[in-house]
């Protein structure tokens, strides 16, 4: 009994559900060749008039499923297609075709309809594409700043137990005794790398300059930050690279303390720390500052003495190779207390070993300064596969540099107002074509003032600069025979005023 009380029941379920599919499903009036019958059962009726090569075709049917009323029903009309869809019974009976053909569009206004849609789609869809685009700029460039600081904790990570040891150590120390200490383990080239490291972070930025050296304090003294942003990581790598190069101290090098990746405020900063030297730049020091003879002189020779470092290479088990600036000018060279110079800033720097012959120009695609591009550089005729032609390069500004001092060196009470080199004859940034011009076209150099020829020392450095801006580069001097030559000119001026 009981279970044939529950087949009773299933059975009216079963009814009861196929009654009410049949309910939801409405008859609609079918005209076309596609009708079999007067009358189909759809979920929903439609009536269409299509317009082909003149002749005109009148439909009524049903549609069933989602997709077949979504495609119909949502047709645009044209001049050509119309639809009309409706979803009761038998309510495309009362869609007459009459009334379909009053509803397609014009040829005009169906150009117009299409070009408006057109339109929209040519205005929204550059915005839409360029916001896509900068999400994704925005969700990578967020990636690669978080892979930057994991590296960074990774490494701290590592070497966490070490850099809590010297810590300890450094924390008892001074800039110059870990200095002291780095000179004398021979190898002559700043900090042992995890006491750069410990330095880093113990630094605090006291004052922020738009010139080459930000203000820090380590230990209570001051020390030099500059600051790279994640886009110039090249740069801060070639050099970090550089300056850790063995035996590459010298006075008239910037010394070089630690280097090291860090975040603020939420942006990862690349930092350079090195000596500091209230000075500023030579660009700065000889805008505010005129020199007498002796002082331009010891200057000069400074500049050239850290030069002749660079150009040099060191043989041994742990030599140095040969190095070229690339971007020497005022502005990348220090002035110390004692008024002598110290070259910095070798981002750009190239190295050569003879051993093997190698040429190592790094993988930063900047290029130096325009304004003391050398003549080969700004026609593109350098050799680049030679580092001769890169210390001859080098030459050239030096010349620019040593017409800079003696435009702010003071003989017989006169001193010209400091100009950069070329200031009359290109814009305040000139371009690369305006130097070419200048320079290779009409071979033009530095304005002399006729002052200078009257001073017997001032006239042997116009001498010297000249000898540097030859246009044939192998023409030029060495940066050793310019050192000499300087030293020789400083020793006739003592010998001047001893003879007085």
């Amino acid at each position: 009994m009981g279970h044939c009380s529950t087949r009773i029941i299933v059975l009216f379920l079963l009814q009861f559900l196929w009654t009410s599919a049949k309910d939801v499903s409405i008859d609609c009036m079918c005209v076309g060749s596609d009708c079999n019958e007067q009358q189909c059962t759809g979920d929903q009726c439609y009536t269409s008039v299509i317009i082909s090569n003149d002749v005109t075709t009148f439909k009524r049917g049903c549609l069933v499923g989602s997709e077949s009323k979504r495609m119909t029903c949502s047709a645009t009309p044209s001049a050509s297609h119309v639809v009309e869809c409706c979803s009761q019974h038998m309510c495309n009976a009362n869609v007459s075709k009459e009334t379909l053909l009053r509803l397609l569009l014009t040829e005009g206004e169906a150009a117009v309809h299409y070009r408006v849609e057109m339109l929209v789609l040519f205005v929204l869809g550059p915005f839409v594409v360029l916001g896509l685009l900068s999400v994704l700029a925005l969700l990578v460039c967020r990636r690669l700043h978080h892979g930057r600081l994991e590296r960074l904790h990774e490494f701290d990570t590592e070497q966490g137990a070490i850099d809590g040891l010297i810590a300890s150590n450094v924390g008892d120390s001074t800039l110059a005794d870990l200095m002291d200490h780095s000179c004398t383990s021979g190898s002559g080239s700043g900090l042992p790398f995890l006491v750069q490291r410990t330095v880093a972070r113990q630094i605090s930025l006291v004052e922020l300059h738009i010139r080459l050296q930000n203000l820090g304090q380590w230990q209570g003294e001051n020390v030099a930050v500059k600051i790279f942003s994640s886009r110039d990581e090249k740069s801060w790598f070639r050099e970090t690279e550089i300056y850790n190069t063995v035996l590459l101290r010298h006075e008239n090098i910037l010394g070089f303390m630690a280097s090291d990746m860090t975040s603020r405020n939420s942006s990862t900063q690349l930092w350079l720390i090195t000596h500091y030297h209230e000075n500023g730049s030579l660009y700065d020091y000889l805008q505010r500052v005129a020199v007498d003879m002796a002082d331009g002189l010891h200057m000069a020779a400074s500049v050239a003495s850290g030069l002749v470092h660079l150009h040099t290479e060191i043989f041994g088990t742990e030599g140095k190779p040969a190095i070229a600036h690339r971007d020497l000018k005022s502005k990348n060279i220090l002035v110390k207390k004692d008024l002598q110079c110290c070259i910095a800033d070798l981002g750009l720097a190239v190295t050569h070993t003879q051993s093997d012959n190698q040429l190592d120009v790094g993988n930063n695609p900047k290029v130096g300064t325009k304004r003391y591009m050398a003549p080969e550089v700004l026609d593109e005729t350098i050799q680049t596969d030679c580092f001769d032609a890169y210390k001859r390069v080098d030459i050239w500004a030096f010349g620019l540099v040593l017409w800079e001092i003696a435009r702010r060196t003071i003989s017989n009470g006169i001193v010209e107002e400091y100009k950069p080199p070329f200031y009359d004859l290109v814009p305040n940034d000139p371009s690369f074509d305006d130097m070419r011009k200048v320079v290779c076209v009409e071979q033009q150099r530095p304005f002399i003032p006729n002052r200078w020829f009257s001073d017997p020392t001032l006239s042997a450095l116009v001498k010297l600069m000249k000898e540097c801006w030859y246009q044939n580069p192998s023409a030029r001097l060495t940066a050793l025979r310019i050192k000499k030559t300087l030293d020789k000119i400083h020793s006739s001026l003592e010998k001047g005023k001893t003879d007085c």
